[in-house]
């Protein structure tokens, strides 16, 4: 079960690593635009939560919001 839910969490982190990327957004510029949302963010615990590839899914549509991506295509 470990080897299943370790392989979702890796999609997980490459697909948000990726759509910052394409929509140009860094980590610190996210915490400022998650900050301003009125979630408290910074670059280093926006890294751990990607990194670790274990976030809620509340917090996934945030990040979509604040970077201003409208779908989440899983392919």
């Amino acid at each position: 079960m470990a080897a299943a839910s370790d392989e979702w969490s890796e999609q997980a982190k490459r697909h948000l690593k990726a759509t910052l990327k394409r929509h140009g957004v860094g980590y610190a510029e996210l915490g400022k635009r998650l900050t301003d949302m009125g979630l408290p963010e910074n670059d280093s615990s926006i890294a751990m939560k990607i990194n670790r590839g274990a976030f809620p899914a509340w917090w996934l549509f945030a990040v979509m919001r604040a970077i201003g991506a409208h779908t989440l295509h899983l392919g």
